[in-house]
């Protein structure tokens, strides 16, 4: 435990009584009260995440462009000044070596945000393909992030800012003062398929932020939210965990993000996804429901009808909104149609299943 990392409000999360646990290098909350009370929260609701062991890194300089160009799989030169987008940085073995956002701070200011787990990795391989000698910095030990989520988010919060949050738009963001402080960014993204935003500020604001949310929102019960909820919110809209769904060996085809491979410019082993792409895939990322009790789990073997086994669950989970088993998996791509019968071997038992079209929760 003593090389496990603390968040800047770790006091405070104590605090508040939640239960911690070390998670991709660092000390986090995993729930305040129960993650099914949690997740009901921030779809209902509104909850707070502190997401601050999130990595985050500036480019910039005349190359910065070139250089994201190199080692993302989207195309960054679509970018306006304001703007976020997802991606991911392609290995040179087909797989990914994390999914990351691009957002352009500047015209020549680029803020890339990685995942905990991944941030020497990925900073590793950001300054070993800078060949085109961007200027580089990994603020990742300054920065606290704060996600507001839930229906409930810009009612909570806009007292705080003179910025129109509900003119902010999807994967949009404003950089300004927020609850007296300046310089954040505020950012209309998420990771639970809910309205809400994302807040970056240096850590010695955090403390100031943090309560200043919790004032302006406690009329609207807002409560703060662990990372529990914040896998099964993200499980019920079929979004990808590093490390789960992607990983060095997973091609970013096959996850089902071909939306953020854009083979209209270069980048690194774009060959190779290319004809992957034109060769057609063998296997796929789908979403599934159980048709019958039961919880599926990471790992867990995905049969057919004749009990053959055609892939694996990547994540999975009891679903608070829907109250079914849930789950993330890939496929032998012949069965990866939407309305496929499957089955789920716990143990040892098989469970049937569907393949559902993405989001499992629909709206």
């Amino acid at each position: 435990m003593e090389n496990v990392k603390k968040v800047t409000l770790n006091d405070i999360h104590h605090a508040l009584g939640a239960k911690m646990i070390p998670f991709a290098g660092y000390d986090m909350p995993v729930r305040y009260s129960s993650d099914m009370e949690e997740h009901k929260t921030v779809r209902e609701n509104v909850g707070v995440f502190d997401v601050s062991h999130m990595g985050e890194f500036i480019v910039e300089g005349p190359n910065a462009l070139d250089l994201i160009q190199k080692v993302s799989s989207n195309d960054a030169a679509t970018l306006k000044i304001g703007q976020a987008q997802y991606t991911c940085f392609p290995n040179l073995q087909g797989g990914v070596v994390d999914d990351f956002l691009t957002y352009k701070l500047d015209e020549e200011r680029y803020m890339l945000v990685v995942n905990a787990s991944n941030i020497d990795k990925d900073w590793e391989w950001v300054q070993q393909h800078n060949t085109q000698k961007a200027k580089l910095e990994n603020i990742s030990d300054q920065t606290c992030l704060f996600a507001v989520q839930g229906p409930n988010a810009i009612k909570a919060i806009q007292s705080l800012t003179s910025i129109s949050l509900k003119d902010i738009p999807f994967y949009h963001f404003e950089t300004g003062t927020f609850a007296g402080v300046e310089d954040v960014i505020i950012s209309a993204t998420g990771y639970t398929g809910e309205l809400g935003f994302e807040l970056y500020m240096k850590n010695e604001s955090a403390e100031k932020v943090w309560n200043a949310i919790f004032e302006a929102g406690s009329e609207l019960d807002i409560k703060p939210i662990g990372l529990g909820a914040r896998d099964t919110l993200r499980l019920e809209m079929g979004y990808c965990l590093y490390g789960h769904e992607l990983n060095d060996e997973t091609s970013p085809l096959e996850a089902g993000l071909g939306w953020i491979t854009k083979f209209t410019k270069d980048f690194i082993n774009h060959e190779d996804l290319k004809k992957q792409k034109e060769a057609g895939l063998k296997r796929k990322l789908v979403g599934f429901k159980l048709q019958e009790r039961g919880i599926p789990r990471a790992h867990y073997p995905i049969v057919n009808a004749e009990g053959k086994v055609i892939g694996e669950v990547t994540s999975g989970s009891q679903s608070p909104s829907m109250g079914v088993g849930i789950g993330l998996g890939y496929v032998d791509i012949e069965y990866a149609k939407p309305g496929n019968e499957i089955g789920i071997e716990i143990r040892k038992k098989r469970i049937s299943a569907k393949i559902e079209k993405l989001p499992l929760l629909k709206k």
